[in-house]
């Protein structure tokens, strides 16, 4: 919230105060019988209610404190409620039904027996009963109507962050096709044309005969082609991450999502491949728990093992070495019976493990929630 906002806030606080206050002396001066203290104590009960964002319990006991005294004192009319019935409000606003409801109680009770006659005093706590229900009603009804709010707006976040994924994960992942396709089309005819230029070129000086310039240009040309084309699909397969899942973490918990990561082994950089592959995993992990798991926990596991750069033996806890452990658990409603259907973001997990050699397993855990489990061979790290 900034500072405008909360200036505003307490401006709307005060101007509240100072009109309940000033009604409540009005009314208070028709009364012959209106003393100093009655005065005091109505702008007393009054001025609470301009602090009752910050202590809405304390603003409900001084109100009903103050405004049950001036009943008992002076018999005003059921207008002297105003200060109470705006305490129980913000007080049932922010939950707390039972207290608004028993500081009425305390304040009717009061009237009630400070009335004027039976059968005039009960219709009097029937209207005023009336109001503190609607009080606590509209309280709580204003309370469901912010969490609302609230909620709507968190998902509307939600929604926005996961289409940009979607949207760089979609577009990465056309990159790869096309680099695919022109690695399996291109790069294999024109490495064809290159490999019977060269051949030709070399019977033709191994005869002795005068190389025709056409095939030479056409020996330099091919291979210049496959420069560019290696060029152009180093650039369609660049997909470098945009932080660390250390950064991932955080940002899910900037978005609400509880995640606690743990590092373990010998942390150090690794190759490319391997950590685009991690980033991408535990980002498509963390993106599923989010919008799958509900309110759950996440624990995001990263192991380096041993290092080690010359052999892949194993360690004492049984892991190998040269080996990145990713594990992302979470504790949320996916049930190991009805396991889900692999989408988009499952199957390019595990096309990215296997392209690196490693294993993945995805699936619900016997205890509940999901489980994301990738080992990644680091080879030699960088």
């Amino acid at each position: 919230m900034s500072g405008r906002q909360v200036d505003r806030g307490r401006l709307a606080d005060v101007v509240l105060a100072a009109v309940v206050g000033a009604l409540g002396t009005a009314l208070a001066a028709f009364d012959d019988d209106t003393t100093a203290l009655d005065h005091v104590l109505v702008v007393l009960a009054s001025a609470a209610l301009a602090f009752h964002r910050a202590a809405p319990r304390a603003v409900l006991a001084a109100a009903t404190v103050l405004g049950t005294a001036y009943v008992v004192h002076a018999h005003p009319g059921p207008l002297s409620a105003l200060p109470v019935l705006g305490a129980v409000h913000t007080a049932a606003r922010v939950g707390h039904r039972g207290v608004a409801a028993a500081g009425g109680a305390v304040f009717l009770a009061g009237y009630v027996a400070t009335g004027p006659g039976t059968q005039h005093a009960a219709e009097r706590a029937g209207l005023l009963a009336g109001w503190f229900l609607c009080a606590v009603v509209t309280g709580l009804a204003d309370r469901n109507w912010q969490a609302y709010l609230r909620q709507t707006e968190q998902r509307a976040l939600e929604a926005e962050r996961t289409r940009e994924e979607a949207a760089l994960r979609r577009a990465g992942e056309e990159r790869l096709r096309i680099a695919r396709e022109l690695h399996d089309s291109l790069t294999h005819s024109i490495s064809i044309v290159k490999l019977q230029a060269g051949v030709a070129v070399h019977l033709a000086r191994k005869r002795g005969d005068e190389v025709p310039p056409a095939l030479l240009a056409i020996q330099e040309a091919s291979g210049e082609a496959m420069r560019e084309l290696r060029s152009a699909l180093q650039v369609l397969r660049a997909d470098e991450p945009a932080g660390t899942p250390a950064l991932l973490v955080e940002r899910a918990r900037a978005a609400g999502l509880a995640v606690e990561l743990t590092v373990t082994g010998d942390e150090r950089p690794l190759p490319r491949a391997v950590d685009r592959a991690a980033y991408r995993i535990v980002q498509e992990a963390l993106t599923n728990a989010a919008r799958h798991a509900g309110p759950a926990k996440v624990r995001v596991r990263l192991d380096y093992g041993t290092r080690n750069t010359t052999d892949h033996t194993t360690d004492h806890t049984g892991d190998r070495m040269g080996e990145l452990t990713i594990g992302v658990d979470d504790d949320g409603a996916a049930d190991p019976d009805r396991p889900p259907v692999p989408g988009t973001g499952l199957t390019g997990m595990h096309e990215r493990v296997s392209a690196l050699g490693g294993t993945l397993r995805a699936a619900p855990r016997a205890e509940g929630g999901f489980s994301v489990r990738a080992r990644l061979p680091l080879g030699d790290t960088v």
